[in-house]
């Protein structure tokens, strides 16, 4: 009887192990695919940090809204880059302004020409992610936030009503996702989303939330809404576009 307890005792501790050291090794290649990331950046980082010139063409191409166009601008990372906004929004005047890899600070330098120049009633940020993540080097929260504010403030100066996306939730669950997740910490997640709901509630911006219809019961992004664990699926944006549309609204009706 005691034999089978040390065994059983035994076989629970090298179980624990096995998952810690598979952790640890996931964390080493997710670090080490940053730095990768960073390394092959240096060029763009050294003359066009912002990707400036990402837009400009089209930005320049961009006629002014009419007196009655309720053009909302799409100001994001990867996860809005890649959004096939038209399919989503089907006639709608949405401009996507979305930038693989970036982080808050990068959407900074580009808030005036992305954002600001192209007068939009409405501006939808979702980020954050990577300033977790450490694309740009590391960031406290503190940081990322006060970026948020420097945005919502440019935002609000120039009429333009602010949507702020929360955070989505990530998961470990498939070997692509494996890269991503042990970058971004879930209780950061948490704890920048309930910094930006508590903010948007005091200052009259608009919470997006996706991370209440997209998180599963152990606090990670759905497996079937990401195929590595971090970017939407079709499924994916099905679930995000009536969230952002009733989002723009509201905001909209507050302009």
């Amino acid at each position: 009887m005691h034999r089978r307890i040390l065994y059983a005792l035994i076989f629970a501790c090298f179980t624990s192990l096995l998952a810690f050291t598979q952790q640890s090794d996931d964390a080493v290649k997710a670090l080490q695919g940053l730095e990768r990331y960073r390394e092959g950046l240096i060029p763009l980082f050294m003359s066009d940090f912002g990707n400036l010139g990402r837009y400009r063409e089209a930005n320049a191409k961009l006629s002014p809204p009419a007196a009655s166009e309720n053009r909302v601008v799409f100001m994001g990372d990867s996860i809005t880059d890649i959004w096939k906004l038209e399919q989503s929004f089907p006639g709608k005047p949405y401009v996507n302004r979305g930038i693989g890899g970036q982080t808050t600070p990068q959407m900074l330098i580009r808030f005036r020409p992305d954002v600001i120049d192209l007068g939009p009633k409405v501006v939808v940020i979702l980020a954050g992610t990577n300033d977790i993540a450490g694309n740009t080097g590391p960031m406290t929260t503190a940081e990322i936030e006060a970026n948020y504010l420097t945005m919502a403030e440019l935002a609000r100066l120039h009429g333009i009503g602010v949507v702020f996306s929360s955070v989505l939730p990530v998961n470990n669950y498939t070997q692509r996702s494996k890269l991503f997740f042990p970058l971004r910490s879930p209780a950061e997640i948490l704890e920048l989303n309930r910094w930006m709901k508590n903010y948007c509630a005091q200052n009259g911006c608009v919470y997006l939330d996706y991370f209440t219809a997209m998180v599963d019961d152990k606090g990670f992004l759905k497996a079937d809404l990401a195929d590595d664990g971090l970017h939407p699926n079709e499924k994916g944006y099905a679930i995000m576009a009536p969230l952002a549309q009733k989002a723009i609204e509201q905001a909209l009706s507050q302009h």
